[in-house]
């Protein structure tokens, strides 16, 4: 299951940067994941800075 990234969001960029295949992006108010690239390998979520991202 791919992970999301919720509203706690800030927009600091480390998952993105985190990101084995790029499955990050910017979006207009904070991180997206896209769910069809990601391989729920759990990289974002252990560089995220305020426990936004999560397994959905």
């Amino acid at each position: 299951m791919a992970y999301v990234i919720s509203d706690a969001c800030v927009s600091c960029g480390s998952c993105a940067e985190g990101c084995p295949v790029g499955a990050i992006s910017q979006g207009d108010t904070q991180y997206n994941i896209d769910p069809d690239a990601c391989l729920s390998c759990g990289a974002c979520e252990a560089t995220c800075p305020t426990g936004a991202i999560s397994e959905g």
